[in-house]
This record gives C-alpha cells, sequence and structure tokens, in this order.
C-alpha cells in the first residue's frame, strides 16, 4: 500500500484528498494546509492527520508520495523539502515559478532518486488518450496544423500568474505530446483585460520541429467555457471537446468534383465524419492512479519533470513574446 499526503487543501488539493481515499492501492495518511481552519476541515472530514506545517506533518506521518497544490511561488521550496525527504511529488502545473528553480528541483529529484511529476491533466482526457494513439497509427496521415482554443470566465481562485501560464501550459503540452514534438518557437498577441498587471488574453501561433503550424487562443474574458482542439492532416480532422471527452474524426473527401448544378452550390464535398466510442472517467483519478502505480512500481509517471519544465519554458516565451512584439526562439528559454 503507497501512502500518500496532500500539500494545499485549496480547491484543487481537495480533489487530490477525495480522489487518493478512491484509489485501491493507496492509503491517504494526512493533509497540511497554512490554514488551520481548512487543514482542520479536511483532515477530519477524510479522517487523517493535519497540519498546517507541512514538514511537520510529513516527519510525522512518513508518506511514499505528496501531491503539492500550493501556490506556484511556494513550489519550490515544498518540492525542495519533499525531495530531501526522499518522498516522490506530484506537482500541481506549473512544475515552477521559474525555469531556474524547475531545473535545481529535477535535478535534486534525479539525485535522490524520487519520481517527480506534474499536474498536467489534459494528458490523462480519454479523448486526448485516444486522439495520441491514433495519431501515433499514422490515421490522420501527415499531419499540418494543431489549434486549441480554452477560453472561460475569469477565475477568483488566481492570483499569482497570467493566463498563459495558468491556461496555455496545458494546450502547450498537449501540443508536444500529441504530436511527439518539440516547439521551436513562438509568436504571441497578449493583452490585459481586467484589472490585474498580467495578460487576461493571448492568441499566438507555434512552430513545431516537424513542420507543424499551431495555433492557441487562450482567455479568461469569455462568459461561456470553451475547451476544444483540432489536428488537422492529409487524411482528415481530429476534433477534441475536453469538456464532454468527445472525439470525431472528419475525413477529407477524395472523390473528384462534379459539375452540377448541386456541387456549384456546396463547394467542396465533405467526408463522413465519426464519433468515437470512448470510455470516459475523471482525468485527475487517471493521473493521481497512474503516479501511485508509478511509485509502486518504480517506473516513470507519464508526464515528467522535463515534461512539465518545457510547458513552462514555452509559455514564459509566449509572455515575453506578447511583451516584446517578437518572435521566441525556444532555444532563448532552454
Amino acid at each position: 500500500m503507497v501512502k500518500a499526503v496532500v500539500i494545499g487543501a485549496g480547491m484543487i488539493g481537495r480533489n487530490h484528498t477525495r480522489v487518493y481515499k478512491e484509489i485501491p492501492e493507496c492509503e491517504l495518511v494526512g493533509v497540511s494546509d497554512v490554514s488551520e481552519s481548512i487543514a482542520n476541515d479536511i483532515g477530519n472530514r477524510f479522517g487523517v492527520a493535519y497540519h498546517t506545517d507541512f514538514r511537520a506533518l510529513v516527519d510525522q506521518v512518513k508518506p511514499d508520495l505528496a501531491s503539492v497544490s500550493v501556490p506556484t511561488v511556494h513550489h519550490y521550496e515544498v518540492v525542495k523539502e519533499l525531495i530531501a525527504r526522499g518522498i516522490h511529488v506530484l506537482v500541481e502545473k506549473p512544475i515552477t515559478a521559474t525555469i531556474e528553480q524547475g531545473q535545481e528541483i529535477i535535478a535534486l529529484a534525479t539525485e535522490a532518486g524520487v519520481w517527480l511529476a506534474v499536474g498536467h491533466i489534459e494528458r490523462f482526457n480519454p479523448a486526448v488518450m485516444e486522439l495520441k494513439k491514433r495519431l501515433n497509427e499514422g490515421q490522420l496521415g501527415k499531419p499540418f496544423r494543431i489549434h486549441s482554443k480554452r477560453m472561460g470566465p475569469f477565475p477568483a481562485r488566481i492570483r499569482d500568474v497570467g493566463v498563459v501560464v495558468d491556461l496555455a501550459t496545458h494546450d502547450v503540452d498537449i501540443v508536444r505530446y500529441a504530436l511527439g514534438t518539440e516547439i521551436i518557437r513562438v509568436s504571441a498577441e497578449t493583452a490585459q483585460g481586467i484589472s490585474t498587471d498580467r495578460e487576461d488574453i493571448m492568441d499566438c501561433v507555434l512552430r513545431c520541429e516537424n513542420g507543424v503550424i499551431g495555433t492557441l487562443n487562450i482567455n479568461w474574458m469569455t462568459p461561456t467555457k470553451t475547451r476544444e482542439l483540432t489536428v488537422t492532416g492529409s487524411q482528415g480532422m481530429f476534433h477534441v471537446n475536453y469538456l464532454t471527452q468527445d472525439l470525431y474524426f472528419y475525413e477529407n473527401d477524395m472523390a473528384p468534383l462534379k459539375w452540377d448544378a448541386l456541387s456549384s452550390l456546396t463547394g467542396v464535398d465533405e467526408g463522413n465524419m465519426t464519433r468515437l466510442k470512448l470510455s470516459r472517467n475523471e482525468p485527475l483519478k487517471a493521473e493521481l492512479t497512474d503516479f501511485v502505480h508509478a511509485v509502486r512500481d518504480n517506473r516513470p509517471p507519464l508526464v515528467s519533470g522535463e515534461d512539465g519544465l518545457k510547458a513552462l519554458a514555452c509559455s514564459l516565451a509566449l509572455v515575453q513574446s506578447g511583451q516584446e512584439g517578437r518572435t521566441v526562439q525556444m532555444s532563448e528559454w532552454l
């Protein structure tokens, strides 16, 4: 049985505590939060040890692994302390506030022989996992373009990062993961729309190492929530709806045009559309189960520290591009 603790019991951390209690191979043994009332409430609700000092908690209960869901500015300090105690860590994205901090904790985890995972939850969406499988099988032919839309209302919980680091990190990670390639340069336009000192809107173009063009439309100014991804290739287009966990495939119709009255009105023919059958699940449960099994079986988690670092680097490059009004090469960051 793998013993787990959760450090940071806000909205995300509370979900981690619930899910760890649902994983058969895992025992939730403690929770920590700087708020005594929150730590008390969650600890009593789940019947586990609780403390406002995470160091005291882990020294008391001796966990095998920890989820870290504190504000980004504290990721480095908390993760470093846990690694020093030989505890495997899953830290919510972004991995750290800076590239240098991320590089250091990756090196420390390697030296200590512990697994470091980063919480890029969209990888565990069933529609994304099926998309990855079908792209690997070559069902789309040669991919040309990937387009992500992630828009919605402003989340009141966010205070320490702008929309790029908070939301676009999901999408740049999925671009790398789904296509099996690296992003080599970015060009972004950003704007502030709410009374913050960071960007609230970002539209950008990415160039991937394999030649694929990516476009991202990201904001937390839209009153309706949209989470969609399309990948276009020589054989058609895949469309992912993250919210409904649906995956569609639109075929290219290669039949020659017939120049009759109907075709002159409709234009180019569209091919068949298929809604693929998927087994839906809770992505967070799949993510934490993968981490528990990684610790139990001593094998790498699906999302590594290096993956988290590359997502952070690309997001910071996008912020830089928007601020400076120029294309940024990823070689400037990593």
